[in-house]
């Protein structure tokens, strides 16, 4: 078996008085194509956030592709990682956010083109070379000279995707990717999704309120609640057969929704 190539153990997250993660340990394997399902609240994007440092964490430790993350080595033991360790560990993982954030003054391929070039000193013709290819995977490469305001929501999410496809992660992060889109437009973000799940090995971690996608997408659902994980298993088992009461209560609010389970 191979080592995980991301190890959770026992973190805590904090904002003041509200513990958001409450000694949480997990872990997922390369290639893995893992679902984060649960209450809004219940802490699963706190976790992308924390893989992504964009915020730090409490108390624990996270290990991602055999180094820490958090943490590095220093006068015979671990210390707290400075900035420079951090952007190398940064390097391993993409996300994608609810809310595109792309750059609205650059057009479509300069969005596309600025990390590589910026993070990895990549020469403007390969970069674009890349960015072309992955416009093209994702169904964009059109409207590669379009400025960001002159797109759709499902559009500006699928450059998203090919910004952070662009510096060619170990590990990608998805955050509730369709939710900021209107129904008719979720589709061709989630079609996406589907290929890259299908045709690469990348290990993939989902948050999402589309538990149809959740469904198909996922190798293993993990179910949130309070900071915890309550429940996980393939995703017929949660689905189909949930064993612990939370989960029964939750997915039936979200069959009552009239949402695919």
């Amino acid at each position: 078996m191979p080592d995980p190539i991301i190890r959770i153990d026992n973190i805590i997250k904090r904002y003041g008085p509200l513990t958001v993660l409450d000694g949480l340990s997990m872990q997922v394997m390369p290639g893995e194509k893992l679902a984060l399902i649960g209450p809004s609240g219940s802490g699963k994007t706190t976790i992308l956030r924390i893989l992504m440092t964009l915020e730090t964490i409490s108390g624990g430790h996270i290990e991602v592709d055999g180094a820490q993350l958090y943490h590095m080595p220093g006068n015979g033991g671990l210390v707290a990682a400075d900035e420079r360790y951090l952007q190398r560990m940064r390097a391993k993982i993409g996300m994608v956010f609810q809310h595109f954030n792309l750059f609205p003054h650059k057009c479509v391929l300069d969005n596309v083109t600025l990390a590589p070039m910026l993070t990895k000193g990549m020469a403007r013709p390969v970069a674009e070379k890349r960015a072309m290819e992955l416009l093209d995977m994702v169904g964009m490469a059109d409207k590669a000279k379009s400025m960001p305001a002159q797109l759709s929501g499902g559009q500006k999410q699928r450059v998203a995707i090919a910004r952070a496809l662009a510096l060619s992660p170990k590990i990608m992060l998805f955050d509730e990717v369709t939710s900021a889109l209107d129904p008719e437009l979720v589709e061709e973000v989630l079609n996406v999704m589907r290929k890259l799940a299908s045709e690469t090995d990348m290990t993939m971690l989902l948050v999402t309120h589309e538990m149809g996608f959740a469904h198909d997408f996922a190798d293993r659902i993990l179910f949130f609640d309070r900071g915890r994980i309550v429940e996980e298993g393939k995703p017929d088992d949660i689905f189909r057969h949930p064993k612990q009461e939370r989960t029964q209560v939750f997915l039936r609010k979200i069959i009552a929704a009239g949402h695919r389970v």
